[in-house]
């Protein structure tokens, strides 16, 4: 209450400060958002002529206003604004203090009853005598009279200020009337101005219209054209359709005639390669043999050529530490030396390749001449020699005739063991030379040469016949022979036949037939096994009329691998005499065999025929017809059939009607069929079973012809025959899988007999037994019955049996004529009828009884129980059908509990008739339940603004349609499609949509009832709370027009704070449901943007004061594919015309409802088109170049694109700047806001048709000082031309558009060139936007400006190669380090080679002082050369990498004083500079140190040499000069002693010298003592390379003088080579402090 309620006087209305102005009211829709016409009129009028009359009025309005009225118009507006603003406030004020008032009474009002009360329990107390609870009681007492006397003072305070703000009220009030006049002129103003708005709207409508008329002529006209044009292109594509069928069938034909020959011309290829196939083999086995000798010959030789690459490098090694040692350049030496040997190679090789190629000259000459020869020479191939097959030949042919299933095949041909070649040296051994093998390539090149040509030439050829060497004894004769050659064959065979036989006459008559008699007559190996040996004894009688003998010839030619026959020949029998013989059989193959044993008699030849048979089985029925005679139907008959095997073989027997199929398993099958093939085949026979089983696998619908008709099309052609195996093999193997996919495919014919098996129906019969088998007759339709019988067998070779079987039925005197009685679908609990109709054939009348099962007969009743039905007529009987809920625990075995179907049986009984009649009742019974889920849906918390919607599933459980409807609604509920009306299909589940919108804030539980059309109700509970946020949208739905790909649109709406009042009497209030009031302040709100959201809200967070609002702009930028799709809302509903936003509800009421409302947040989208699973699993870097690609790809082809957008918006109350640091405010899930957006993509006008279509132009890192060129490439893929801007780039960046255009032709591309120039080293990025009247396109330009920066290894810039004898040089290196990420060029300069100007060349150095000399070029050499050099000179170092450098000191005469500047430019600046320095001397040492005696300066005039003598004065002479200062500050504090240091080195050296070391000696060492000096060593040695130092140091003596500097001189003497003696002269001097 200390606010300042003090009315504003007059003047402050007036003349004071402008306060805030209000908005306007009136809010614009997004896509028109345009700047609104000034609401001002041109004058306004004052308070005093607020009305005025008609005429003077309407002439004001004519005429212009003065200047002076105007402003005192716009001043009283002005006023008028302040004044509404001020009493708004006031009112405001006035109402929180009356509530304060209020407040206060009602507290003193409870103070005074709490003193009251606090007064009488301290008189109860006093009488009580309690003075501790008086005592306390009277300390209450005193607390209440304060709060009472402040809460008065507080009262009086409040009602001084509610008096002073009513007055300032009453003044407001007064100043309103005044300005009454103001505000109906503004208002008047105001109509004028709309009036005028509308005329020039309607103006505006009206040429719109005419210019949308002359639209639409235009198009229509279009639409002429187009038609046309696409009747053109129609009749065209037509044409060629049919062009292209004709082409097509034509090609069809050519195509089958072409395959067919392809595959003749295969077959023969084929048949061809089988007959070669054994020499190819034997080919290749000496081939490979060869292989492995030529192998073990390149091991060798590849070891020597590492033995000689390793002394090579030994040698290489060798040369290099020699030329080191002579102080060459090793490196230099090795590349001359590789370039001659280089130099070498290319001339040897191109000798060879010129021998090679006469070589193949002379080859080809000597070739055609001998093809010439022999062609002239050419004669007759002789005959081969064929051999006899070996028993293992004739066992393949066996072996191959049973695989081919023909009973003779025709043996192969198999070459002699004489009549192989030598074998021959291989062609890879004689190939080889020394010279070739000298690398790795060299070694494949030979292996790749040796192995393109077979080791044997001409088996691989077509035409190739193996050559026969003939026998040696076989002679050259003519083709028939002579006349003598076919005489004596003739002549010795009819001499052997009279010699052998001749007939025998006994008693007149002459013996015919044959002369011995076999017993047995046939000798028969009976079931016999592989491998086992089998004997039989065979007698021979003497059939013949005298004594004769016998002889044993042998077996026929099939039968001598397998039978031996032992036979001793017991001399002349007489008649009717015997012998024995015993014939072995040994069998090595399973397959009958038939022959003889050939005896020769002397009355002739005679054989005993022998015969070898395998293991059969003979399989048999007793009996081919069963005849079960005539039965009664219902009755039962059996009988028996017996199966017998007389065989030595078993096998597997299974009996089926003659109409099934015999069905075998696949793998009984393959155990089957594999015993007629090799392992080989098995393998083949495999790959064909596993296809077909794929085959089967993919659809069962294929029948067995499709399968031959894909063998035919060449489907099974890529199942090729495996070597070795002929054609006939693989086509039986394809027939017999074909006929087992028969057999396994078709599936059992499944028809109904009155005959059945018995139990042994299949299963296994042994060699030599019976079994027996039943068969039952069960009679059930009258009639003659006959049905056909099979037994098949797993052995193939035992044809199928077969048997009949008939029977006569005789039928029953009552039956039913609908055996079934079928009700269809019925429901629960309502009566379903139908009659049962009962005949008899009769002639009299027979008494009947209807039975119910036990199980249903609570729900199923026949009526009536038990009657008659007369002779020759029929009886109907009523069946009554209610089914209970109990059914399915009731029926039982008769119910079907998963697919509903009841099949009862019911019976009749007949009196005198054994079979009773029996019908089925037949039903199906579903229920009448409609089932809502869920039972409750919670809405949850929705605001007043929008619309809830959730999903509630109806689903019918019901086999029945049904019609349902919702009655009874609420207003604030709808439910669609059809308002909640319609018919549910059986077992359908029915989606409906339940939309909630609450009308004002409280809290809602209602039922909504759905009736089915039996009038059963089904109810849905609903809750939900309704809420009335404090803030709220100008527009809960944007419509962004149509935005091409990477542009941007812009809509805007207003956040409104209208909470300005607590009052719920006079309006509603916002609040969550019942709840309180929202406060009213300044309250804060948030958009709540989806991740990858082509969206940006700004701003997304902000405060509004009360009565205020806030302006939010929203942006649209499409892209062309995103990863995922963002996360959307549903699509909205207009209702009441206000765009609400309908959202999802929730249908859980158990759960949390702040989580609900949470969950709510959570939106979708499916409006929106979603993209594919495998693109969304797709993860590509934005800077790939093919995420590059497809971005490119997609805009090109982009059609367009529609997608809906909620947004979310969150609301909490408080100001965003109170926050304490980063802490969110507290925002309330339940006062959310949606806003839907509409966002339409389509494809652009302007794309960039370079770099994949990269929008990004990275010009990478480039120098500080250069320049880079990027080119883009745009097109305008639009149909039309367009004009181009540009956006201003930074005119101080260092980016610049080169070649803009202004206008860009449809079509038509266009290359802008891009420039990047960085001064400084700084990372840079721009946009350049291409702006165009249908969109714009922007394009990124990024780039780097790199410094070069670069480390050198040199510190202090000063590099001392030292001493060095004269005509010899010293190498010194350093590095240098690139530091940046470009590569750098340098080059490096030399003071002494560059060109010097006219500044650098000033007085001599001679004449200027020590401190003026500022030359850094020294002492040279005399023949001109540079004395320093450097290597390399120039070059570019990389990124990150080091450069050495080598400097060489080559001087050529003796010098202290040789120096040069190296300076290192890199790109054209000079970056470093080295200071080199040096020495000569001519001879091995030197002494430096002390004060210079000399200049640095040389003359150029040859100092000519001297004789020895006057060398040696000389070098007495060479003074050596050191200063010594002793600094004294304080007398009474000794001070250190003076030093000084002398360094006497030996120069290394290569040349030849008698003595290693330098010694060096100083004389008067102790008359130095004796003046103070002190020297260490006086005398040593020093090796070579080294350096050795000596150590001067002066202490003043006693009776030294200060003010005469001390002088003493020594000699020093050093002996090398030479000898050289210095005179070191000492001058000592004492320095005091002042």
């Amino acid at each position: 209450m200390e606010e300042d309620a003090s009315l504003l006087p007059e003047e402050t209305l007036s003349d004071g400060a402008p306060l805030v102005e209000d908005e306007p009211d009136e809010l614009e829709e997004p896509e028109f958002v345009g700047e609104s016409p000034s609401m001002e009129a041109a004058g306004r009028a004052g308070p005093g002529s607020s009305s005025p009359g008609k005429g003077q009025g309407a002439g004001r309005r004519r005429r212009r206003p003065a200047a002076p009225d105007r402003v005192r118009a716009a001043q009283w507006r002005q006023d008028l604004s302040r004044l509404d603003k001020l009493q708004e406030e006031k009112v405001l004020f006035i109402q929180r203090t009356r509530g304060e008032l209020r407040a206060s009474r009602q507290r003193m009002d409870l103070v005074a009853k709490q003193q009251e009360s606090v007064a009488a329990e301290v008189a109860a107390e006093r009488e009580a005598n309690n003075m501790a609870a008086v005592g306390r009681l009277e300390a209450a007492s005193r607390r209440l009279r304060l709060e009472l006397e402040k809460e008065r003072d507080l009262q009086s305070r409040v009602t001084a200020v509610l008096q002073e703000s009513e007055r300032a009220m009453w003044h407001m009030e007064i100043r309103e009337g005044q300005l009454e006049g103001v505000r109906k002129s503004a208002q008047e103003e105001a109509v004028a101005a709309k009036r005028f708005l509308q005329k020039r709207a309607a103006e505006q409508l009206r040429k719109e219209a005419e210019a949308a008329g002359k639209v639409e002529r235009n198009r229509l006209l279009r639409v002429r054209k187009s038609t046309h044009l696409q009747k053109e292109l129609g009749l065209r594509h037509q044409k060629l359709m049919e062009d292209a069928q004709r082409s097509r069938r034509q090609a069809v034909r050519f195509l089958k005639a072409s395959l067919g020959r392809v595959r003749e011309r295969e077959w023969k290829a084929e048949l061809e390669s089988r007959q070669h196939m054994q020499r190819r083999m034997d080919a290749v086995l000496a081939l490979k043999n060869s292989i492995t000798a030529n192998r073990e010959t390149l091991r060798k030789f590849q070891a020597w050529g590492q033995a000689r690459a390793e002394l090579a490098e030994q040698r290489a090694q060798a040369e290099k530490e020699a030329v080191l040692a002579q102080g060459g350049d090793a490196f230099r030496h090795l590349c001359h030396q590789r370039r001659q040997q280089e130099l070498e190679a290319q001339n040897h090789a191109f000798e060879e390749q010129q021998k090679l190629r006469k070589h193949k000259i002379v080859s080809r000459i000597l070739k055609e001449e001998a093809e010439e020869e022999s062609r002239k020479k050419q004669r007759p191939v002789p005959p081969r020699a064929v051999g006899r097959p070996s028993l293992r030949d004739k066992t393949w042919g066996y072996v191959a005739d049973l695989c081919e299933g023909s009973s003779a095949v025709e043996p192969p041909c198999y070459l002699q063991d004489n009549s192989l070649a030598a074998p021959r040296p291989s062609p890879l051994v004689q190939a080889i030379s020394s010279e070739s093998v000298q690398g790795d390539q060299g070694s494949s090149g030979w292996e790749a040469e040796t192995l393109a040509m077979p080791e044997i030439p001409g088996l691989w050829t077509e035409g190739y016949e193996p050559y026969q060497v003939p026998k040696e004894d076989a002679d050259w004769k003519p083709v028939g022979g002579t006349k003598m050659d076919k005489d004596i064959p003739e002549r010795t065979a009819q001499r052997l036949r009279s010699g052998v036989t001749h007939r025998q006459v006994a008693s007149g008559r002459e013996f015919k037939g044959h002369p011995f008699n076999s017993k047995p007559k046939l000798i028969h190996f009976k079931d016999f096994d592989v491998g086992k040996v089998y004997k039989k004894k065979v007698t021979l009688i003497n059939a013949t009329y005298t004594v004769t003998r016998c002889k044993l010839l042998g077996v026929e030619e099939p039968l001598r691998d397998f039978v031996h026959v032992d036979f001793d020949p017991p001399g002349p029998m007489s008649a009717g005499m015997s012998c024995e013989v015993l014939v072995t059989f040994k069998p090595m193959i399973n397959k009958d065999l038939e022959g003889s044993v050939s005896f020769l008699a002397q009355t002739g030849r005679f054989s005993v025929p022998l015969k070898c048979s395998t293991k059969k089985c003979s399989l048999s029925l007793d009996k081919e017809v069963i005849d079960f005679g005539s039965h009664g139907v219902g009755e039962t008959a059996s009988r028996t059939i017996t199966l017998t095997n007389a065989g030595g073989l078993g096998t597997r027997f299974r009996f089926l009607l003659a109409s099934e199929s015999c069905e075998v398993d696949g793998s009984q099958s393959a155990m089957k069929i594999s015993s007629l093939f090799t392992y080989d085949d098995k393998t083949f026979y495999d790959k064909i079973i596993s296809s077909f089983s794929e085959q089967q696998m993919e659809g069962n619908e294929s029948s067995p012809t499709d399968v031959t008709s894909q063998k035919e099309s060449g489907k099974l052609d890529n199942v090729e025959p495996e070597e070795g195996r002929p054609a006939e093999s693989v086509g039986v193997a394809m027939t017999t899988a074909v006929a087992m996919t028969t057999a396994m495919t078709l599936p059992p014919n499944e028809e109904h007999t009155e005959f059945s098996l018995g139990e042994i129906t299949e299963g296994e019969i042994g060699p030599f037994s019976s079994i027996k088998v039943p068969i039952t007759f069960t009679p059930m339709v009258p009639g003659m019955v006959h049905t056909r019988f099979k037994v098949t067998f797993r052995n193939q070779q035992c044809p199928t049996l077969y048997f009949n079987v008939v029977g006569v039925a005789v039928d029953v005197p009552v039956w039913v004529p609908k055996a079934s009685v079928d009700l269809k679908i019925c429901m629960y609990d309502r009566l379903y009828q139908d009659s049962v109709l009962v005949h008899t054939r009769s002639k009299a009348a027979l008494r009947l009884k209807f039975e119910v099962c036990k199980e249903l007969r609570g729900h199923v009743e026949l009526l009536p129980e038990t009657g008659y039905i007369q002779a020759l007529s029929s009886y109907s009987v009523q069946l009554k059908f209610l089914p209970r809920q109990s059914l399915p625990e009731d029926a039982g075995k008769y119910f079907d509990k998963e697919t509903r179907v009841l099949e009862a049986p019911m019976t009749i009984r007949v009196a005198d008739q054994i079979k009773p009649v029996e019908f089925t009742l037949h039903a199906i019974v579903t229920t009448s339940d409609l089932e809502l889920s869920p039972s409750g849906v919670d809405f949850g918390y929705c605001s007043i603004y929008e619309a809830v919607r959730t999903q509630v599933s109806l689903c019918n459980h019901s086999l029945l349609p049904q019609e349902f409807g919702f009655i009874g609604l609420p207003k604030f509920v709808d439910i669609q499609p059809n308002d909640g009306f319609g018919t549910i299909l059986p077992l359908e589940a029915l989606q409906l949509d339940v939309i909630f919108q609450p009308t004002k804030a409280k809290e809602y539980n209602f039922e909504l009832v759905c009736k089915s059309e039996i009038n059963r109700c089904f109810k849905l509970t609903c809750r939900a709370v309704g809420v009335h946020p404090p803030l709220e949208l100008s527009h809960y739905q944007i419509r962004f027009a149509a935005t091409s790909l990477y542009d941007t649109s812009v809509a805007t709406l207003y956040v409104v704070n209208s909470h300005l009042s607590t009052n719920s009497l006079t309006h509603a209030v916002p609040r969550v449901g019942s709840g309180d009031a929202s406060p009213v302040g300044p309250t804060s709100f948030e958009f709540l943007l989806p991740p990858d959201l082509p969206i940006t809200i700004s701003p997304s967070v902000g405060t509004v004061l009360p009565g205020k609002r806030c302006l939010v702009q929203v942006a649209f930028r499409p892209r062309a594919a995103q990863q995922a799709d963002p996360p959307g809302g549903l699509p909205g509903t207009d209702q009441g015309g206000r765009g609400q936003i309908v959202r999802e509800g929730h249908g859980h009421p158990e759960e949390d409802p702040r989580r609900q409302s949470l969950s709510t947040l959570r939106l979708q989208n499916p409006a929106s088109t979603s993209q594919p699973p495998d693109l969304q699993k797709q993860d590509l870097k934005s800077s790939s170049q093919e995420h590059q690609a497809a971005r490119a790809t997609l805009t090109r082809s982009f059609q367009g694109k529609f997608d809906k957008f909620v947004v979310p918006c969150v609301i909490a109350s408080g100001d965003t700047k109170d926050r304490k640091g980063k802490e969110p405010l507290s925002f309330s899930p339940h006062n959310t806001l949606y806003l839907e957006l509409w966002c339409p993509a389509v494809a652009p006008s302007i794309v960039v048709t370079s770099d994949r279509g990269r929008t990004v132009s990275n010009f990478g890192d480039v120098a500080v000082g250069h320049r880079s060129i990027k080119k883009v490439s745009i097109q305008n893929i639009s149909a039309e031309d367009l004009d181009v801007k540009y956006s201003v780039l930074n005119p101080n960046g260092p980016f610049v558009l080169m070649n803009p255009i202004s206008r860009l032709p449809s079509g038509e591309t266009h290359v802008l060139e891009l420039s990047f120039s960085p001064n400084e080293s700084i990372l840079a990025q721009e946009t350049l936007d291409i702006i165009t009247r249908r969109g714009s396109l922007s394009l990124t330009l990024t780039g780097t400006g790199v410094a070069s920066m670069t480390t050198c290894s040199i510190e202090g810039d000063v590099l001392n190669v030292g001493y060095v004898i004269a005509r010899e040089s010293v190498s010194s290196g350093f590095k240098l380090q690139n530091n940046s990420a470009l590569p750098i060029k340098f080059s490096m300069q030399l003071d002494s080679l560059s060109p010097r100007s006219e500044k650098q060349h000033p007085l001599p150095r001679f004449l200027a002082s020590r401190t003026q000399r500022t030359e850094v070029v020294g002492t040279q050499n005399h023949s001109g050369q540079s004395v320093f050099s450097v290597v390399p000179i120039e070059g570019i170092m990389d990124p990150g990498r080091e450069q050495d450098f080598t400097v060489t000191f080559s001087p050529d005469h003796e010098s202290r004083y040789f120096s040069d500047r190296l300076q290192i430019v890199l790109e054209k600046k000079i970056s470093h500079q080295i200071f080199l320095k040096g020495a000569a001397r001519e001879h091995m040492m030197f002494v430096e140190g002390g004060d210079p005696l000399d200049v640095p300066v040389e003359s150029l005039t040859v100092i000519p040499t001297s004789d020895p003598e006057r060398r040696e004065e000389a070098e007495e002479l060479k003074p050596i000069l050191v200063t010594l200062d002793y600094v004294q500050l304080d007398a009474d504090t000794p001070a250190p002693p003076a030093t000084r240091e002398l360094r006497v080195g030996c120069i290394r050296t290569t040349q030849l010298s008698p003595k290693k070391t330098v010694e060096f000696s100083l004389d008067s060492i102790a008359s130095l003592q004796h003046k103070g000096f002190t020297i260490e060593p006086s005398k040593g040695y020093v090796e070579r390379g080294q350096t050795k130092t000596i150590s001067i140091s002066w202490v003043p003596p006693i009776d030294f003088d200060p003010d005469h500097p001390l002088m003493v001189s020594a000699v020093l003497q050093l002996r090398g080579d030479v000898k050289e003696t210095y005179k070191v002269v000492f001058v000592a001097q004492v320095v005091t402090g002042t």
